[in-house]
């Protein structure tokens, strides 16, 4: 009996994702269904690439190959990516990158421009680490993991990240606001560590800016296909700051990001249809 009643859970409920899956109205199924093909995906790809960087354990060209597999997905979820002014990534030197944050596939969009930076890494928090296979393939391909709620071992992790970056020339990825944005009209404040990072090795700040994702909207279970501009601003010089000179220099780089959030937000969204679903803090 109890076979029986598995047996018609698993079809009504395979019948329900299906009928959700191709219904033409928005729904949850359909918009999760969307980051879950691209956290399996890179699930995946990141499992194959384990043994094959096991023996080179740490080191950031590891992740290049692997990217390049996984950005393929973006045609799945129909997301087309437009870097613009990306020789500054592509220059070899060691520098922090600092990018804007609104959702999870902001590293899908990542992943589609890390062959043009080469040799780089990315800072993220210790959690994501423990979900395996992807954590311990970005542990092997050199992405560093912090502890948010221990600032000493946070720094210490960096100070030596810092030291590889100046020495191999790796630039280092990090999202200075902390968290995710989901305020549709403005940047975060940013917080100090990349900054900091920057100023005591001397190395220049590389701006990123990620346009508005006017395709997602979490609240009506939306995730249409659309495209996002990747702007890389001019890198801005540190040699000759101090640790005083820290918070001028991060109100400057966020009242250039932001100005750049501003003006992109503007270009993708003008030609967007006067109905368009668009997401709102309200």
């Amino acid at each position: 009996m109890w076979d029986k009643i598995i047996y018609v859970f698993i079809i009504g409920i395979t019948t329900y994702v299906l009928k959700q899956l191709f219904s033409e109205t928005p729904n949850y199924v359909k918009f999760q269904s969307k980051f879950l093909i691209f956290y399996i995906w890179t699930s995946i790809i990141g499992l194959i690439s384990i043994p094959f960087s096991v023996f080179n354990p740490r080191n950031v060209k590891n992740i290049l190959v692997p990217t390049q597999i996984i950005k393929n997905v973006t045609k799945i979820i129909e997301v087309k990516w437009h870097l613009r002014n990306g020789k500054v990534l592509a220059e070899d030197r060691g520098a922090v990158i600092v990018s804007n944050h609104q959702s999870s596939i902001d590293i899908l969009g990542l992943f589609n421009i890390w062959h043009v930076a080469g040799k780089m890494t990315a800072v993220a928090r210790k959690e994501i680490f423990y979900v395996w296979p992807f954590g311990l393939a970005a542990y092997l391909a050199g992405v560093v993991f912090i502890d948010r709620n221990n600032s000493k071992d946070a720094y210490k992790q960096l100070k030596i990240t810092s030291e590889v970056m100046v020495k191999n020339k790796v630039k280092i990825w990090l999202f200075p606001e902390g968290t995710r944005n989901k305020d549709f009209t403005n940047l975060l404040p940013f917080k100090k560590g990349a900054f900091n990072i920057a100023v005591a090795a001397q190395v220049p700040i590389i701006p990123v800016v990620f346009s508005p994702y006017y395709f997602i909207n979490r609240k009506k279970y939306i995730f249409n296909k659309g495209h996002a501009v990747i702007q890389c601003l001019d890198p801005i010089p540190t040699i000759g700051l101090t640790m005083e000179d820290v918070p001028e220099l991060i109100t400057k780089v966020r009242n250039l990001m932001e100005m750049t959030y501003k003006e992109l937000s503007k270009e993708v969204l003008s030609s967007l249809p006067p109905n368009y679903p668009l997401a709102t803090t309200d």
